[in-house]
């Protein structure tokens, strides 16, 4: 049994890998709080986006403290389009004049609706 035995390196212990010739990427360290005031840092990689919140070891959410030079790159953000925006882009104000003055008298000769369906009586 004892020639069937492992001999040379210890099992785990040791790699034979080294770090020679090995380019480790940029990295930069960012900041967290959560509420119930644990502090950390981690550590991500130049070409990722810090994400405003990471959970905390106790498993709430924590916010990113302070600005990361990320977010001075940032473009602007662009106001939300409502539907009117959108109106707007695809018709005039004498157009939309126009079909409001079609619909309100269709309305009234009633056209619009089936009788009884708004009211009952």
């Amino acid at each position: 049994m004892a020639d069937r035995a492992l001999r040379g390196m210890q099992i785990g212990a040791k790699s034979l890998e080294s770090e020679d010739g090995v380019v480790f990427a940029d990295r930069f360290i960012v900041r967290y709080l959560c509420p119930k005031g644990h502090e950390f840092e981690v550590t991500l990689s130049t070409e990722a986006t810090a994400p405003p919140t990471w959970e905390c070891r106790c498993g709430r959410s924590a916010d990113l403290l302070g600005e990361t030079e990320e977010d001075d790159d940032a473009k602007p953000a662009k106001p939300q389009r409502t539907h009117w925006d959108m109106l707007l882009e695809r018709r005039s104000m004498a157009e939309l004049d126009q079909v409001l003055a079609e619909q309100l008298a269709a309305y009234r000769e009633g056209r619009l609706r089936p009788e009884g369906h708004y009211r009952k009586g």
